[in-house]
């Protein structure tokens, strides 16, 4: 029976016990009188019981808040030169592929939209066994070793004492390791900056961090960093932004992924490569490959495209795929391999052992979710929730009774290792501030300010004065005028300028769009009233959903509203349901007068200014830019005055954001 077919017959006939015993009644217990106890022998009442008491698994001790979907995976040309990889190498394979976003600090309940790292997990079902792509939205990490693993995830958890704060990093026990792990200061100004608060897991982009190697028939060996680029664009959040809408909607990534892929709106990302020859390892000036803690800019190694993510299907159940799915950087197909990054070669360890625990043990690769495409052969044999019914008398190796290996599978790449036995850092590891400088220098003026309005943001809820020192003085060897700055805002003595910034930057990694990009699935809110334009209205939502853009028309309730010709015009929704937050640009069209006396309508335009959104207005929609201090003479590409606001609309959209406005005039 299909899955489609089951799912209808178990919808359409009789409730039935796990045992297939149809049930007559659940809303009853078995009782001795109706008003009597209830008795023992009421199977269906104890099985339902304890499905219902043991339906929690235990959550990820990190990425436990996710979301997933299906899709698929296709290259655009054969890579046979660098890899031996099936759907790597046959340019006609549609490889079918989980993927799984997800915030790293939260608990299952935790909001979406928290200052922090995501995660960018892909599961590519194979036709040589599964391979995962364990990624985050940041090309580097933390930390240089994964035995130091357990120390910052306990630093950055919720303080043990009284299991505060949630979701959040901005607290004593982080930056008191950070402080005292210089290792950590490149990862560091990452997650100050905007890319940790993505628009949407649609607009973010994904990277394997890890240096891997793919193998050729040859077995030449090339060294490799995986890179995801969303079609839509890379863009973020503002934190203030952020911030509202975990009380808004805190599923608001979540929701915005399963909406997207409902509606056919599909998101992609390209997956490019960073090939490195072996030859070239140590060409690189402060940069080991093997080093967690680094990137290559792309002007050192250029990122080749070499095909296309889609994600096109929802889950069907959040549990038995979304949160079930195991993932790990074990899951390796021939043509691809590991490397000695010592971050890389714990994580190999610890997410087969993790699984053990959160699924219940060793079998959960036999769940739907995680179970490859192809026929599975081996004398692993029993422990719990074993679903495959072996047959045959040999579970054992070397045998003449049954399957054997032909010897033909897995190779691992043959480098030469050789050394002592010792815990020791190499010395190529030691430099810890030089890459989060070519960050800082690589950032727009607006970028900067989102930066050390972040530092000072975290810092400043760190009770500690001692650890507010330390982050100054190691911010002072990453740019002076950083560290002056934040200190100015923590009420730390400004340093003495000890090192000189270096200059170099690399323009990839700023988020300042150097050309419009793609409008489509943006949300744009039209505020609505008694009196409004109903052809205007029209002709505007008409024009910005022919560029694939999402229009809302918001009224003082739910219902309609009478418009300039005396006929209704039904509403999205209420506008105090929602907020600006949620949305990508504000219009105010004419003819509703009685927006501007409307606090709530006030507050939707100046709060999407304050946040540097495209915001319009026509007539006296005029009046509630003026309510809300808008400067309406202001040279600003990202507010559309007039008739005709379309094309300004899409244009400023196109760009995202305008964060050289002047807003200090706009109320908080």
């Amino acid at each position: 029976m299909t899955a489609t077919s089951d799912h209808r017959a178990f919808n359409e006939a009789a409730l039935t016990t796990d045992q297939g015993i149809p049930v007559a009644d659940t809303d009853n217990s078995l009782r001795a009188g109706a008003r009597g106890p209830s008795l023992l022998e009421d199977f269906h009442l104890r099985e339902k019981l304890m499905r219902f008491d043991h339906e929690r698994i235990p959550e990820r001790v990190v990425h436990a808040r996710g979301a997933g979907a299906h899709g698929v995976f296709k290259i655009y040309e054969p890579l046979d030169e660098y890899t031996t990889a099936d759907f790597l190498t046959d340019p006609d394979a549609e490889t079918p592929v989980f993927v799984r976003f997800s915030t790293v600090q939260g608990s299952r309940g935790s909001t979406d939209t928290p200052r922090d790292v995501r995660g960018f997990a892909t599961k590519f079902y194979t036709r040589q066994g599964n391979f995962d792509l364990v990624g985050n939205n940041m090309p580097v990490f933390f930390i240089q070793d994964g035995i130091k693993f357990p120390d910052l995830v306990h630093a950055l958890k919720p303080e043990p004492h009284h299991e505060m704060p949630q979701a959040a990093s901005a607290h004593d026990t982080f930056w008191d390791f950070v402080t005292l792990q210089p290792e950590t200061m490149h990862h560091l100004i990452w997650l100050m900056s905007d890319r940790a608060l993505p628009r949407s897991y649609r607009m973010m982009q994904g990277f394997g961090v890890h240096t891997f190697r793919l193998v050729n028939g040859h077995g030449r060996s090339t060294f490799v960093k995986f890179h995801w680029t969303p079609a839509l664009g890379t863009h973020s959040l503002v934190f203030d932004e952020a911030q509202k809408i975990s009380g808004k909607d805190p599923d608001f990534n979540r929701r915005d992924l399963w909406e997207a892929i409902e509606a056919g709106n599909f998101p992609s990302w390209e997956l490019g490569v960073q090939f490195i020859p072996s030859e070239r390892a140590f060409e690189f000036d402060d940069i080991d490959l093997l080093d967690a803690t680094k990137l290559i800019p792309e002007e050192l190694v250029p990122v080749t495209p070499v095909g296309r993510l889609t994600l096109n299907r929802n889950p069907d159940n959040f549990f038995a795929e979304t949160e079930q799915v195991a993932f790990s950087v074990g899951n390796i197909v021939p043509g691809i391999d590991f490397t000695d990054d010592p971050l890389l070669q714990a994580r190999l360890f610890s997410y087969l052992d993790t699984q053990l625990t959160r699924l219940g043990g060793p079998n959960f690769a036999q769940l739907p979710i995680n179970r490859p495409r192809v026929p599975v052969r081996n004398h692993q044999q029993d422990g719990f929730h074993q679903q495959r019914v072996p047959v045959g008398r040999a579970n054992y190796s070397p045998n003449s009774l049954g399957t054997q290996d032909d010897g033909a599978g897995f190779t691992h790449h043959p480098e030469l290792v050789d050394g002592p036995k010792e815990r020791k850092r190499s010395v190529t590891f030691a430099d810890h501030y030089s890459q989060a400088t070519l960050f800082w220098n690589s950032m727009s003026a607006w970028e900067r300010e989102h930066i050390v309005a972040a530092y000072r943001f975290e810092l400043g809820k760190v009770t500690t004065m001692a650890i507010r020192v330390r982050m100054v003085e190691h911010l002072n060897r990453v740019d002076h005028d950083l560290a002056v700055a934040v200190a100015a805002g923590i009420g730390v003595e400004e340093p003495v300028k000890s090192v000189d910034n270096h200059g170099r930057a690399s323009a990839a990694l700023s988020q300042a769009p150097t050309s419009p990009g793609p409008v489509t699935t943006r949300k744009v809110a039209v505020l609505m009233g008694d009196g409004v334009s109903a052809r205007w209205v029209a002709g505007l939502s008409e024009n910005l959903a022919e560029h694939g853009v999402t229009v809302e028309l918001l009224g003082p309730v739910d219902g309609t509203v009478d418009t300039d010709d005396g006929l209704p015009m039904e509403v999205t929704r209420a506008m105090s349901t929602v907020a600006s937050v949620v949305y990508d640009a504000v219009v105010v069209p004419d003819g509703v007068l009685s927006l501007a006396a409307d606090g709530l309508a006030v507050q939707f335009a100046a709060e999407a200014y304050k946040h540097g959104k495209p915001v319009a207005a026509a007539g006296t929609g005029e009046d509630v830019l003026l309510r809300a201090h808008i400067r309406l003479d202001a040279e600003d590409p990202a507010l559309i005055l007039g008739d005709a606001p379309a094309a300004g609309l899409l244009a400023a959209l196109a760009v995202h954001r305008n964060f050289a406005r002047d807003i200090a005039a706009i109320p908080a």
